[in-house]
């Protein structure tokens, strides 16, 4: 009994490796042709400038904890988006970098630039409400 069922676990690996291996390349290759397909549709789209407003901002933030031997290792990586509205009141949410979100606020209004789902860049509209100085 110990012999054989040791064997048939070897046989068992034989089987289970390879349709493993064929599964984890299909969902790399899956990912691959995903990102290839929408690179290119969005190099097939206008550049678009539209005038928006930012309606709001958000960050997401992925933890990563890893034990080598005795080791804990942690990292973060964090994702920033923001949400544009257009004058017929439809939005569009993209991600952008940190340094572009830093300098985003919400409220501000100007004209947003993009390629499909591809975020180009936002250009603040100086704002006409400034702070009058009445003198009198």
């Amino acid at each position: 009994m110990g012999v054989e069922s040791g064997m048939d676990i070897f046989e068992e690996m034989q089987v289970l490796l390879p349709i493993l291996f064929v599964v984890v390349l299909g969902i790399i290759l899956f990912g691959a042709a995903k990102g290839v397909g929408e690179w290119s549709r969005n190099n097939g789209e206008p550049l678009r400038s539209v005038p928006s407003r930012i309606v709001s901002k958000r960050t997401q933030v992925k933890f990563h904890h890893h034990h080598d031997d005795s080791m804990s290792h942690h990292h973060s990586d964090t994702a920033y988006y923001a949400t544009f509205e257009f004058e017929g009141g439809n939005r569009l949410e993209f991600k952008v970098s940190g340094r572009e979100y830093g300098q985003l606020a919400e409220g501000d209004r100007g004209h947003l630039s993009y390629q499909g789902t591809r975020y180009k860049g936002f250009e603040r509209q100086p704002d006409s409400g400034l702070r009058r100085v009445s003198r009198g």
